[in-house]
């Protein structure tokens, strides 16, 4: 598979990317000397995040393919080729799935699965025959194992690696081996995403672990950009534990509800004494 220097970097699009990790792994591309385009669902995040960092902006809604299209389309024209395509944005919403309405369901799954399919296919439309390039999926620790409280949210995540890690064999036995696409699952990370989950019961697995600072994220997001890599759990040491948790589900069942008590117990310490920086 082709690794790209320096010196060959032109264009990137982070989606998801007007706050949060979305914004910091865009912040990191300018740095490194990408000409970034940014996008997110609100126009004003968009236009204030394109300013701050010195990148293009452009607003799109990940589940509309012809706006992930024209998206790419615009990265070409104002970069020259398409390098990096980042699928960052996300729906968090927990509960059990029996107590959801349908409409929260459909956006969960919209989102984090369809809106991931649509980027990564505009991506690979304007790579493919343009040098190949690398497309970063940021999934979720929760798309490699049961997660209690968040069922359509793990659902939706676990749906996101199959398919990066298919459509990768798909290009390779399609001869396209200069384009890579790489799966980071970072543990619960201390964004706009999670700080409104801290008096949520229902997300107390995501508090289980150590809280991740973006910039832990982000790092992450490097080192696969310059070796490619299919699946990169964040921190590394999560990643046997829950492909573990993963390979006994009768194990599984037993044991998630003492991590759920760990995590109750966190999200308590956090509200009392804030979350450690």
């Amino acid at each position: 598979m082709t690794v790209r220097t320096a010196g060959d970097r032109r264009g990137a699009v982070v989606t998801g990317a007007g706050r949060g990790l979305g914004k910091e792994i865009a912040r990191h591309l300018v740095a490194e000397g990408y000409t970034v385009l940014v996008t997110d669902v609100e126009a004003a995040l968009v236009a204030d995040t394109a300013a701050e960092l010195g990148a293009e902006g452009m607003v799109l809604d990940v589940r509309d393919a012809e706006r992930t299209d024209a998206v790419a389309a615009r990265a070409v024209e104002v970069a020259g080729r398409l390098d990096v395509w980042v699928n960052n944005a996300g729906v968090l919403v927990t509960g059990p799935a029996w107590e959801q309405d349908e409409a929260t369901r459909r956006l969960m799954v919209e989102v984090n699965t369809l809106g991931l399919m649509n980027g990564t296919v505009s991506a690979i439309r304007a790579m493919k025959d343009d040098g190949g390039g690398h497309i970063v999926n940021i999934v979720s620790l929760a798309g490699l194992v049961a997660v209690p409280g968040e069922g359509v949210y793990a659902g939706s995540k676990h749906g996101a690696i199959g398919f990066s890690l298919s459509t990768q064999c798909d290009l390779n036995l399609a001869g396209h081996r200069d384009i890579n696409i790489s799966c980071v699952c970072p543990d619960g990370i201390w964004t706009p995403m999670l700080h409104d989950k801290l008096d949520d019961p229902e997300a107390a697995l995501s508090f289980s672990g150590k809280l991740l600072k973006p910039a832990e994220v982000v790092d992450a997001v490097a080192r696969v950009l310059r070796k490619p890599r299919q699946v990169t759990p964040v921190p590394r040491w999560r990643g046997p534990q829950v492909r573990l948790v993963d390979a006994l589900p009768d194990v599984s069942l037993k044991a998630l509800p003492l991590m759920v008590g760990v995590g109750r117990r966190q999200q308590a310490k956090f509200r009392k004494n804030g979350v450690p920086e």
